[in-house]
C-alpha cells in the first residue's frame, strides 16, 4: 500500500531526458572537435589516461541521484501505522427558521443572513462536537444528520432558504420533534438543541413539546433575531426588489420579532433565550456554554496512516551525487591493468 503526498514534482522528472540530450550534443560535438584537431591515435598518445566509459557512467549516478531527489520531494508514503482517535464533545443541534418573515432587512443584511452567520461563527468556536442542522417554516426538515463534519455544516448551512421549505409557517414544534431522533448516542449526557427564530407565528402546543423534550436530557436554547418595531419582507426575483409582502386586503405585512415564545420554551427547556441582534453577544453566550459541559466520549476509532517514506529516497540520491562527485573520468590504475572494458582492444 501507498500513496503520493505530492505528485506534482513528479514534473521534475522531465530534466532527466534533457539532461540526456544535452549530454549526446556535448559528445557528439567534442567528438567532432577532436577529429578536426588531430586523429584518434594521436589523442590517445596525447591523454592515454582518459577514460571513455566513465564519463558516461558519471552521467547515469548523477541522473540517478537526481531522481531520487525528486522522489524525495514527491514523499512517497507506505505501509501502514495505527492510530487511536478518542472524540470528546457534546452533541449540537440547530433548528434554523426559514420561514418568509426572517427575510426581513430591519437586521442587516436580513434576519435569516443574520442566524447564518450566527451558527456559522459557533461552530468555528466548537472542538470536536457533533453537529446537525434543522430547517423549518410551515414544516421541520433534515438538512444535516448529526456529524463530526464541521465544514460540511457550513457549507449545508449557506444553502438554507425559504425555497427549501414547501409550506410557509413557523412550526417550531415539527422542529422539536425532529431534533429527537437527531441524538443517537445513548450515553451522551450533553444535548444541546439551539433555535434561532424571530418568533413569528409559533404555536401554543409548543410549550409541551419543549417539556417533553426536556424530558429526554435535551436543553434548548433560543436566539431572537429581529426588532420589535418590524420590517416589510421583501419579494424579490433575481436578487432585485420588485415589492413587498402584502395581506388579502393589499396591506403592506409588517414582521416583528415576537420573543414570548422563545424566552418561554428557553424556560421551560433548563436553558436561556439570548439576542440575535449583535452577531457576538449569541456566540460568546452559546460558546461559553458549550465550553463548560461535561464532554462524553462518542467515538472511538483505528484508523490507517502511512509512513513517509522520503528520508530513503533522499538518502540514495545524496550517495549517488556522492559518487559522481569523486567520481573523475580517468582511467583507473587496477581497472587498467586488468582491462575490464576491453579499452585496449578498441585500439
Amino acid at each position: 500500500m501507498y500513496k503520493i503526498e505530492a505528485p506534482i514534482y513528479f514534473y521534475l522528472l522531465a530534466i532527466i531526458p534533457v539532461l540526456l540530450v544535452i549530454y549526446a550534443l556535448v559528445f557528439w560535438w567534442k567528438k567532432k572537435a577532436q577529429k578536426n584537431f588531430s586523429s584518434s591515435e594521436l589523442l590517445e598518445k596525447l591523454a592515454p589516461n582518459t577514460s571513455s566509459f566513465k564519463p558516461i557512467l558519471k552521467l547515469v549516478f548523477f541522473s540517478l541521484g537526481l531522481s531520487f531527489l525528486i522522489i524525495a520531494l514527491v514523499n512517497p508514503k507506505m505501509g501502514t501505522k495505527l492510530k487511536t482517535v478518542k472524540r470528546e464533545g457534546v452533541d449540537i443541534v440547530f433548528a434554523l427558521d426559514v420561514s418568509k418573515s426572517m427575510l426581513a432587512e430591519d437586521i442587516a443584511p436580513n434576519r435569516l443572513d443574520k442566524a447564518k452567520q450566527i451558527i456559522s461563527r459557533i461552530i468555528d468556536n466548537l472542538g470536536s462536537d457533533r453537529i446537525g442542522i434543522i430547517i423549518y417554516a410551515g414544516n421541520a426538515y433534515p438538512l444535516l444528520p448529526i456529524t463530526t463534519d464541521q465544514a460540511a455544516a457550513k457549507m449545508f448551512l449557506q444553502n438554507a432558504n425559504p425555497d427549501m421549505v414547501s409550506s410557509q409557517g413557523t412550526a417550531i414544534n415539527e422542529a422539536l420533534e425532529l431534533a429527537k431522533t437527531y441524538y443517537n448516542n445513548e450515553e451522551q449526557t450533553n444535548k444541546f438543541l439551539i433555535v434561532i427564530s424571530d418568533g413569528e407565528d409559533h404555536q401554543e402546543e409548543t410549550k409541551q413539546i419543549a417539556q417533553n423534550t426536556t424530558n429526554e436530557g435535551i436543553k434548548i436554547y433560543t436566539i431572537g433575531v429581529g426588532t420589535e418595531k418590524g420590517a416589510p419582507i421583501p419579494l424579490k426575483v433575481d436578487g432585485s426588489l420588485i415589492g413587498y409582502k402584502k395581506d388579502r386586503k393589499g396591506e403592506t405585512v409588517i414582521t416583528q420579532r415576537k420573543t414570548n415564545i422563545l424566552k418561554e420554551i428557553a424556560r421551560i427547556a433548563n436553558g436561556a433565550y439570548v439576542d440575535g441582534n449583535k452577531t457576538d453577544t449569541p456566540v460568546n453566550e452559546i460558546t461559553k456554554i458549550i465550553g463548560n459541559a461535561q464532554k462524553s466520549e462518542f467515538e472511538t476509532k483505528q484508523f490507517a496512516d502511512y509512513k513517509d517514506q522520503f528520508q530513503w529516497f533522499l538518502g540514495f540520491g545524496l550517495l549517488f551525487l556522492i559518487i559522481d562527485v569523486f567520481l573523475f573520468e580517468r582511467k583507473t590504475k587496477w581497472i587498467k591493468s586488468i582491462d575490464l572494458f576491453n579499452e585496449k582492444n578498441k585500439r
